[in-house]
């Protein structure tokens, strides 16, 4: 199976098929019954909704003759102020075929624009706007000019809970007739950490392997550090076995091929179950924060994990 078969297999076609953004849904289908929306901004994490938001927006406007009236460019690959200048420009002037008097040009990863291809957008968003709605799409909304974000409308989307990642894994089980277990989905989740389309792929490369999804499958396909691993290393830490903490982790890091910086997250979530003072908790965080910060400026992980763990041992200590 490919990459990313199973997202674009069960994408959602309607409105009523999103989860967990309904509040966007709502405003959203208001603003397209109408059939005169605004230019749209939709912000928030990967994996969320936001460009099958964009096409089913695209979809209920134009029916089956969608294609003809819709221009989609990843702005991560053609982020010049050329491509504003020339495909932009150049689809944004012609008329639309069909009873809407606009086309769509959806930019995706607009927050990759350069500033000049942002300054030049703004003005072809300003003059086109009689032929041509544009919605953006971007992680972070703060990297899109002022002027271009008054002219949109904001949707901000949220990353996605448990049982609305349950409730679409749980409809492609269905389809693909698959035996999921309950703490399966549990795993799944902490995995994906709320990103919709990284479930479904973790989903479908578990069950490329077996039609029974069980939690060890999935934790193998993860290859995250386990919560139980990361629990026992810290312990040996706050204990003050520091030459034990050391030698669980190098295991841990080495037998299941996991990055420092997936160790690192795991620390970070198993900090709060520690036993000890919430104030200790808070200086372990910040440890755990500038270490990590040092490991993606291009430090060795393992020296920077070791003087982390060495943190811990002073913290038991009371030093």
């Amino acid at each position: 199976m490919g990459s990313e078969i199973w997202t674009e297999k069960y994408r959602p076609q309607k409105f009523e098929e999103i989860v967990g953004q309904e509040d966007i849904v709502k405003r959203t289908k208001s603003l397209t019954d109408s059939l005169n929306i605004p230019h749209l901004l939709f912000a928030g994490p990967a994996g969320t909704g936001k460009s099958t938001m964009a096409l089913i927006v695209v979809k209920q406007l134009y029916g089956k003759s969608w294609r003809d009236n819709y221009l989609e460019l990843n702005a991560s690959d053609e982020r010049g102020i050329q491509i504003v200048r020339e495909k932009v420009k150049n689809f944004a002037r012609t008329k639309s075929i069909g009873n809407v008097p606009f086309k769509i040009i959806f930019l995706d990863e607009a927050d990759a624009l350069t500033p000049e291809a942002q300054q030049a957008l703004r003005r072809t968003m300003e003059n086109y706007s009689a032929t041509c709605r544009f919605i953006l799409s971007c992680n972070y909304s703060s990297k899109i000019i002022d002027p271009i974000q008054s002219r949109c409308s904001i949707f901000r989307f949220k990353l996605l809970e448990k049982k609305e990642i349950e409730r679409y894994l749980m409809r492609i089980a269905d389809a693909e007739k698959l035996s999921v277990n309950p703490a399966a989905i549990e795993i799944i989740y902490e995995g994906s950490e709320g990103d919709c389309r990284r479930a479904t792929n973790l989903l479908q490369g578990t069950a490329s392997i077996s039609l029974n999804i069980s939690p060890e499958l999935v934790s193998t396909i993860i290859s995250n550090a386990k919560p139980k691993d990361i629990k026992v290393v810290l312990e040996y830490a706050i204990a003050g076995d520091f030459l034990k903490a050391r030698e669980k982790l190098l295991d841990v890091m080495l037998k299941e091929s996991i990055s420092g910086q997936d160790v690192i997250k795991s620390i970070q979530k198993e900090i709060w179950n520690l036993p000890v003072e919430p104030e200790i908790k808070v200086k372990l965080t910040e440890k755990t924060g500038e270490a990590e910060f040092r490991i993606v400026e291009g430090s060795d992980p393992f020296i920077q994990l070791q003087a982390l763990l060495a943190s811990f041992v002073l913290a038991g200590l009371g030093k």
